[in-house]
């Protein structure tokens, strides 16, 4: 018997892992699936998915926990930052005036660790955040459960959340396996440390290794493995296909026109309502030599009060607010606890589909609309001279770089490079296909076909 333990971590991995075909191919190849879920467990209630649910308890961080965990992570920002500005960065966020005891310690941990961020020094703090977990009655409940269904191997779909760490502990001391979905194209090259150490790790890319390798120093190349990522599988999938004509009739869209995509990023892209305004501006004005639909997806991850003054000023704009319902609210990070509804990805699937242009600042849904031929303008008009939220500070991260380098993307710097880019793309929308693709073939690495079969496969030979 060969018995799988899948960790749902949050709304994102639900979907990729739930609303893909993941646990249908992991069937196949492990006698037993059970999900232990960090969403409540009726969320899972309208999918006929034959296997065993569990609902683990939400686990609070104490402060304990918390210090060794925020050494790890200077740690690791500390010896990777040379050369690295998303790093660095990402460091300085740290920087806190507060009069708080974690306010306090982190002032300590950041001076701390700018002498002591050696690898060996990062492996230690990971060791001594791991042992806090050791009488901890959460520690005992996830034993008990690795027990009771006699799990071989224990796959994580997302690293980096904190509250996984004492699953991580459980699993290491009962010896059972343990595997790492690498979550994001961005998490290795600009994020902290992962939650835990972990005895295996899929990444989506053989670009992605090489960065897993790089800032992981004690990983072992054979530890790792290609597969591409589940994240856009749905597109190629029946179940979530609808019709140009179904879903211009669904939105209230003119076929007889192009369509532009606006999809805004979290509250912490403030920049986004000024470039939805201004694109708005362009068609009130005239200023477009082709009529437009102009479709907005606000973040799934918000609620999107910011827009309200631009739902009520430009009425012709047509918007799509993800219906990702907030599933509990008492938790350390209750914007994790929001999950998509399969009608959700059907209407992004749709609009990446039949959408001519795709607005976005520097978002992930980059890499979407280039799986669909479609070209991207990433406006960035703020830096640190004109006073706009510096947005053009992520064109220096080291994942973005690469995007910025491959040609394949539009930027806009200014309305003049804004309006110049709408009319180019709309006029030549293949003008980038083949930077586009090459982008996606050094990012994703893996055809999307099969992906969840690839991925089950791997864990079933690691098992």
């Amino acid at each position: 018997m060969r018995n799988l333990g899948v960790v749902i971590t949050d709304g994102v991995g639900y979907r990729n892992f739930i609303l893909s075909d993941f646990i249908t191919e992991a069937q196949k190849q492990f006698d037993n699936v059970i999900v232990f879920s960090c969403l409540p467990k009726e969320v899972y209630a309208n999918f006929n998915l034959k296997c065993t649910i569990i609902e683990l308890d939400v686990f609070q961080e104490n402060f304990k926990t918390w210090f060794f965990r925020k050494a790890k992570e200077l740690g690791h920002l500390q010896l990777h930052k040379n050369g690295n500005f998303g790093i660095i960065d990402n460091l300085n966020t740290n920087n806190s005036k507060t009069k708080t005891p974690r306010g306090y310690a982190t002032r300590l941990l950041i001076k701390w660790s700018d002498w002591f961020h050696s690898e060996k020094w990062i492996l230690r703090y990971n060791k001594w955040q791991q042992q806090t977990f050791k009488s901890h009655p959460i520690t005992l409940c996830y034993k008990k459960l690795l027990r009771e269904y006699d799990i071989d191997i224990l796959f994580f779909t997302h690293q980096r959340p904190p509250y996984i760490a004492p699953l991580i502990y459980a699993a290491e001391q009962l010896n059972v396996k343990t595997t790492a979905f690498i979550f994001s194209w961005d998490n290795l090259a600009s994020k902290g440390r992962m939650a835990g150490n972990f005895d295996y790790y899929l990444v989506w890319s053989d670009f992605m290794k090489q960065e897993l390798l790089h800032f992981y120093q004690s990983v072992k190349q054979d530890k790792v493995d290609v597969v591409g990522t589940p994240q856009f599988e749905p597109y190629i999938l029946d179940r979530y296909y609808l019709s140009k004509a179904d879903f211009f009739q669904k939105f209230k869209l003119d076929l007889g026109k192009k369509t532009i995509l606006f999809t805004c990023n979290d509250a912490s892209s403030e920049n986004d309502p000024f470039y939805l305004e201004l694109l708005a501006s362009f068609v009130v004005n005239k200023k477009l030599s082709k009529n437009v639909n102009i479709i907005v997806r606000t973040s799934p991850a918000e609620e999107p009060t910011r827009f309200q003054h631009i739902v009520s000023k430009y009425p012709f704009i047509i918007w799509n607010f993800p219906d990702w319902k907030l599933s509990r609210s008492n938790h350390q990070e209750s914007w994790s606890q929001r999950i998509p509804s399969m009608e959700d990805v059907v209407n992004l699937r749709a609009m990446l589909a039949y959408s001519d242009l795709c607005i976005n600042v520097l978002s992930t849904i980059t890499l979407d609309s280039f799986l669909f031929d479609v070209p991207v303008i990433n406006p960035v008009f703020g830096n640190e001279e004109n006073g706009m939220f510096d947005d053009q500070k992520f064109l220096k991260y080291a994942h973005l770089d690469y995007v910025v380098k491959s040609g394949a993307i539009n930027l806009a710097k200014n309305e003049l490079e804004y309006l110049s880019a709408i009319e180019y793309c709309l006029t030549n929308p293949d003008q980038k296909i083949a930077e586009q693709k090459e982008l996606i073939k050094l990012q994703i690495g893996k055809p999307l076909l099969n992906t969840s079969k690839r991925i089950a496969m791997t864990l079933k030979n690691w098992c």
